[in-house]
Formats: structure tokens, C-alpha cells, sequence
């Protein structure tokens, strides 16, 4: 619960990423038991969800951390936040043209019924 309240996280969410592999929490009777690790795992896992990155993406980074360390970690990270904001940056350019064409469209509709501008504009 507290660990739910820290990070935002429901308790669902928590069990989900044990289901995924993501967190380790040791047990204690029928209680989990989160550990530092757990909870700077957690963190990434939180920040990684905020900004879109898929379940394995999380895992890849976390995994290269535990084989590999923090220098190989932070490179997989970087190639996967790399990649993202270019997943991104495509999702707002095809955003940017779907507003563009609803605005064309918009405008030749109040063009052909004026009084319909005026009706939502009231």
C-alpha cells in the first residue's frame, strides 16, 4: 500500500509487473515484501510507462542492467528513448495533418452554412 501511494501505482499494477518479470518482491507471510532494488525498479518501470515505452522495452532495459551494469543499461536506454521521441515525433506529425485537414474541412463547411458557424459559436 505503501509503496501504491509512493509511486501512484494501484496494486493491480504492482502484481502485473511481477506477472511480467519486472519486480522480485521477496514474501513475508502473505505480504510483499518490495526491496530497494524493487522500488528503483519500480521507479524506472513508472517513468518508462509515462512516456509510452512498451512492457518489453522496460524489460530490456532492466534485464541489460542486471547482466550487463548501469554504463550498458544507460545505452540501451538511450537507444530506446532515441527511438521513442522519433515514434513520437511521426505521431505529432500525423496529429499535425489531421488538424490541419479537419480545419480545411471545418472552413468549407462554414463557407457553404454560414449560420452553422453562428449556431456553435452561441
Amino acid at each position: 500500500t505503501q509503496l501504491c501511494r509512493e509511486f501512484g501505482a494501484t496494486p493491480r499494477a504492482l502484481r502485473f509487473y511481477e506477472e511480467q518479470g519486472l519486480l522480485s518482491p521477496g514474501r513475508r507471510d502473505t505480504s510483499r515484501v518490495y526491496s530497494y532494488k524493487d522500488r528503483a525498479r519500480l521507479q524506472l518501470i513508472m517513468r518508462g510507462r509515462r512516456v509510452g515505452l512498451s512492457i518489453a522495452e522496460i524489460r530490456d532495459i532492466l534485464d541489460t542492467y542486471d547482466e550487463e551494469g548501469t554504463a550498458a543499461q544507460d545505452a540501451e536506454a538511450l537507444r530506446i528513448h532515441h527511438r521513442r521521441v522519433e515514434q513520437l515525433e511521426q505521431q505529432r506529425q500525423h496529429v499535425d495533418e489531421a488538424i490541419d485537414e479537419l480545419k480545411k474541412a471545418a472552413a468549407l463547411i462554414e463557407a457553404k452554412y454560414p449560420h452553422l458557424k453562428a449556431e456553435l459559436d452561441s
